[in-house]
């Protein structure tokens, strides 16, 4: 009776387990869940996008809580940009040109907004060129990381191999 008392117990609490923990770990893995519906190059492109849509509706001379909204969600949307450090501090950079549009707007200046506008659109397209290493930085990785799973010593490590200042 013992023996049975604990199959049944250790069943509960495996189905249990699994009932209520799947769901969650198919939806969201981590922090993961809230961003990453697209990939990187994709959510730069439709940030893109959604800048020159802000911008027409600043040409036409739409509402300006329209304008405020539309820059509201392009600002949401720059968060699924997250490729690394240095594309995240650029799209920050990025980000403070899209609040001083926002800023602008709601003190009815729209072609300050519009210049704003025009450069974020400018640091956004410039997120692309960041997401692609060079041949030198991605060798110089990984002869790091290898020599450190081998415990071996190179000289050479981390080094870049071009000429370029």
């Amino acid at each position: 009776m013992k023996f049975l008392k604990g199959v049944a117990v250790a069943t509960t609490l495996t189905l249990s387990l699994g009932i209520f923990s799947t769901p969650a770990n198919a939806i969201c893995m981590g922090m993961a869940c809230m961003y990453n519906r697209m990939t990187p190059l994709q959510a730069i492109m439709a940030t893109e996008y959604s800048v020159e849509e802000v911008i027409k509706l600043i040409d036409v001379n739409a509402d300006k809580a329209d304008i405020i909204t539309a820059i509201k969600t392009t600002l949401k949307a720059t968060k699924e940009i997250n490729a690394n450090d240095k594309v995240d501090r650029n799209r920050m950079r990025a980000n403070s040109s899209m609040k001083a549009a926002r800023k602008a707007v709601k003190g009815d200046d729209l072609v300050t907004a519009k210049e704003y506008l025009l450069v974020a659109k400018e640091r956004y397209a410039g997120l692309e060129n960041m997401l692609v290493l060079t041949q030198d930085d991605r060798t110089s990785q990984q002869t790091h990381f290898l020599n450190r799973i081998l415990g071996t010593v190179d000289e050479g490590a981390g080094k870049r191999t071009s000429n370029k200042k």
